[in-house]
């Protein structure tokens, strides 16, 4: 069993760590909105416990077993997220400081029987995928608005910012997983861009653009 420190520093290793040899000291601080030091102290508790390799001055990565460790973290975060807006009424926008503190239950039956009584669901309320049993899970590229041409399209499956501002902004401008959106516009200068949905025209930044995933059409 990890306390619920360690296990927080496990899953930001793992995102960070995607498609990267080795995460530094300096990029797990930012994350995690603490001191370097403090940074350091835990990853030798980490290597301790064979969670990662620490390698002083250079970096970090997880093990094997940090791995398995950080997916099944991630499963249980967005298990419950799927639970409190199907189940419970919460919206896309209210259910990830509540699955923060819910991804550290760590009873994997209740964790087993969650994920069958919601039907072994693929993604969660906000497109990301969601790791089985045994930490798999299907990667799907993803596209950013801001990577389209003026004049595609495509259909909105994933958020990379899931903070509360952001989604009742989506909210907002009636955008939702699911919604249809052409690129109208891309301004050179600043990278902002307009936008159609089936509802209106919409300025957006260049920000904003970079945080909406969408499944091309067309």
């Amino acid at each position: 069993m990890h306390s619920v420190s360690e296990e927080n520093y496990i899953k930001a290793i793992y995102h960070l760590q995607d498609g990267k040899h080795l995460v530094s000291t300096n990029d797990i601080a930012g994350r995690m909105n603490t001191k370097a030091s403090s940074v350091t102290d835990m990853l030798k508790k980490l290597a301790d416990k064979n969670l990662a390799e620490y390698i002083p001055y250079k970096g970090t990565r997880l093990t094997q077993n940090g791995i398995n460790c950080a997916t099944q973290i991630i499963r249980k975060h967005r298990l419950w997220e799927v639970f409190l807006v199907e189940k419970l009424n919460f919206t896309w926008d209210e259910v990830h400081e509540v699955a923060e503190q819910l991804e550290h239950i760590q009873s994997r039956k209740l964790i087993d029987e969650l994920d069958a009584l919601l039907g072994f669901p693929k993604n969660d309320p906000h497109g990301d995928p969601i790791p089985d049993a045994q930490g798999n899970y299907e990667k799907t590229k993803k596209t950013a608005l801001s990577q389209l041409d003026k004049g595609q399209k495509g259909i909105l499956t994933g958020v990379l910012d899931t903070s509360t501002r952001f989604l009742q902004y989506l909210d907002k401008h009636h955008i939702e997983l699911g919604t249809q959106i052409e690129l109208l516009e891309k301004e050179s200068f600043d990278g902002s861009c307009l936008i159609k949905t089936e509802l209106k025209e919409i300025h957006i930044s260049k920000s904003i653009a970079d945080n909406l995933y969408l499944k091309t059409i067309g």
